[in-house]
């Protein structure tokens, strides 16, 4: 494949046409995705057997490295590609930075096209209005547990559901991280071991 590429060249302009296709489990075939892919006229595809919650995507990764700008990265249906609607929209995001366009063949979505651009820009808009309210209900929670004493009980490990929360309330630099992980009932350490690498707290803690 050819990797070079004008940089001035506009996202879908002439340029290679790169296929992802993932299925969740060794039960699915990829088969569907595939001829899909295929009549769409895409010069190489990627194909990933991986869980939409997994953090490990490797065929997807190497799919993203062989893109150039002018180029575009084709996907069967929307949910093939991001795990969620804000990981969605921040590959999508870096894709037009890079000079990139994105296609979604279930759902019409080109986004080198104008109309494409537009839906991008609303599931962003929403995709913010969604972590801003997972911070302010986390907030609440915490100023509602601060004011009834509650410490809470140590829990096993932090759900999906919760580990979106912390990462959304973290990003408000009010918010402390001994104060989030008393909120879900766990220590620093079991805070860190599953949402990864946080901010410091403002003040040293004492608590853990």
């Amino acid at each position: 494949m050819v990797d070079s590429k004008e940089v001035g060249t506009p996202a879908g302009a002439g340029g290679h046409r790169i296929g992802y296709a993932r299925v969740s489990t060794d039960d699915q075939i990829l088969d569907l995705q595939r001829d899909a892919l295929v009549v769409a006229k895409c010069d190489q595809i990627y194909e990933e057997t991986a869980s939409g919650k997994s953090a490990a995507r490797p065929e997807l990764e190497h799919a993203l490295k062989a893109l150039r700008p002018g180029d575009t990265l084709v996907v069967w249906r929307l949910d093939r590609l991001g795990r969620s609607l804000p990981d969605l929209v921040r590959i999508v995001a870096e894709l037009e930075k890079r000079q990139i366009a994105f296609e979604s063949l279930t759902e019409r979505i080109d986004t080198s096209s104008a109309a494409g651009k537009l839906i991008f820009h609303v599931f962003a808009s929403l995709a913010e209005f969604e972590r801003n309210l997972i911070s302010e209900r986390t907030k609440a929670g915490l100023q509602a547990s601060r004011a009834r004493g509650k410490k809470g009980g140590r829990k096993a490990k932090l759900s999906d559901k919760d580990i979106r929360e912390i990462r959304a309330a973290l990003r408000d630099p009010e918010v402390l991280v001994t104060d989030v992980a008393r909120r879900y009932g766990v220590s620093r350490a079991t805070l860190y071991k599953h949402v990864g690498p946080v901010r410091p707290d403002k003040a040293p803690s004492t608590t853990d």
